[in-house]
């Protein structure tokens, strides 16, 4: 049996607390000022052996490399959680469907012991955290504000702090996942 990778969501947010505008938008985040590869970046894809995203999610990158004429940038194993069909960009992409207990054991086999990499959604994150599944949230928190959208963790989580840092104009937190919190 393979072993239990190390599960991190790894993503951006406003102060405010949201992943994308109330449209799915994430041009809030290609205006700031931040390095890619820096901390709370794609720094750790190295050690990512797969990667997991909803369909929100899926369907921006998709749309947003279409447009900057980028090929699809990870060479992992990437599952989309959908109920849609959407074109695939890569072979590497690979579509399930139903809760994570149902696609769960395909991912730790596509990991082949290395980490999971959750690009998002909060939806999706807060899913997999439900089911004790999520490790880390290591989050880059941005200097802007959007009011209202699609919320970091959509659920109640109790984390603790590990680390802080910066990388440019974001502040870059890291936690430990503990489990729900009652309420």
């Amino acid at each position: 049996m393979t072993e239990r990778p190390r599960v991190r969501y790894v993503t951006a947010t406003t102060l405010d607390g949201f992943l994308a505008d109330e449209h799915d938008s994430l041009d809030w985040l290609l205006e700031q000022d931040h390095d890619p590869r820096g901390p709370g970046g794609h720094e750790h894809m190295d050690g990512a052996g797969a990667l997991v995203m909803g369909a929100t999610t899926y369907r921006w990158v998709v749309d947003h490399l279409a447009r900057s004429g980028e090929g699809w940038p990870y060479p992992q194993p990437t599952f989309v959680v959908t109920h849609r069909t959407p074109d695939l960009a890569s072979t590497s992409v690979r579509l399930v469907q139903g809760t994570p207990t149902d696609w769960w054991p395909q991912v730790v086999a596509a990991a082949d012991g290395r980490d999971v990499w959750v690009v998002g959604g909060g939806a999706l994150a807060s899913d997999l955290a439900g089911e004790g599944l999520l490790d880390e949230v290591i989050v880059s928190i941005a200097p802007v504000t959007l009011g209202s959208g699609k919320p970091l963790l959509p659920a109640r989580f109790d984390l603790r702090l590990r680390d802080v840092d910066r990388n440019r104009a974001f502040v870059v937190a890291h936690y430990d996942v503990l489990g729900r919190r009652a309420g």
